[in-house]
């Protein structure tokens, strides 16, 4: 297995992605297929799962060999510090061989004319990890609304000042964040007119409660797209979606908070 990324943005993308996914996760494991990577699991308190799709079309280069193995586990933390250890001009390359299956080889290789950038070689090891992939059915949803991802992190790192809980409502004609702690109250009217995308069902009223701190520390990442797809129903679990380009996308569910 051979994954290459010399495009700038993308290589800020990648290392945004795993920036979101240790804060989830100490162990990653990447399932590798013909045609893209996949990367799910969850946090330990199984609040918050994590859904990622990524095609072959998104790296400069994609290398998979019959023989290869079909997941690979790994430290989150030490594969994060690895990669956003690169410079602007470096190339990323993530290598697995079969004749060494003990580990997982990080490259960052300066390109071209580097001005004084050097080659970095990184080997960690694997790790023996059992993870059990859930089938997550394509399902519709009461409400769904599309937001700059810039704005929306901002409400949410201004709203951990007040509360833990992101209370959500939605009716045909606005959407409400609301949350309050000992500190105060802050609720945000948000309207239609300011989203990319909006729906909901006919005459639905939808009120439901999330952890904020979840919410914000584990999916919402403004670096990740310039857009977040929110799709919510009082009978599941929340999901947050990035798109990466290429077909690729990044999804998040979180559970709702039950009423006390």
């Amino acid at each position: 297995m051979k994954l290459v990324l010399s495009d700038h943005n993308k290589k800020e993308l990648f290392i945004a992605l795993f920036h979101t996914l240790k804060n989830c996760s100490e162990t990653i494991c990447l399932n590798l297929y013909d045609n893209y990577i996949y990367i799910q699991g969850m946090d330990k308190t199984h609040i918050c799962l994590y859904d990622v799709k990524i095609f072959r079309t998104w790296f400069d280069s994609y290398e998979k060999e019959m023989n290869d193995i079909e997941s690979i586990c790994f430290n989150s933390n030490i594969f994060y510090t690895i990669i956003s250890s690169k410079q602007e001009n470096h190339k990323l390359v993530i290598n697995f061989s079969h004749n060494d299956n003990d580990n997982i080889n990080i490259d960052i290789l300066a390109n071209g004319n580097t001005n004084g950038e050097i080659s970095k070689f990184f080997k960690i090891p694997l790790i023996d990890y059992e993870c059990e992939l859930m089938n997550i059915p394509d399902t519709d949803y009461d409400a769904e609304f599309t937001i700059c991802s810039k704005k929306i992190c901002e409400i949410a790192s201004q709203m951990l000042i007040f509360g833990n809980d992101i209370n959500i409502k939605c009716d045909e004609d606005k959407i409400d964040l609301i949350t309050n702690g000992i500190t105060g109250e802050m609720k945000v009217n948000i309207c239609i007119d300011d989203l990319s995308e909006y729906s909901i069902s006919e005459g639905a009223i939808i009120d439901l409660k999330y952890s904020l701190n979840y919410v914000s520390k584990m999916c919402l990442n403004n670096r990740l797209s310039s857009n977040i797809e929110f799709s919510i129903s009082a009978e599941r679990p929340m999901r947050i979606k990035y798109n990466l380009g290429d077909d690729s996308a990044v999804l998040f569910y979180i559970a709702p908070k039950a009423e006390d």
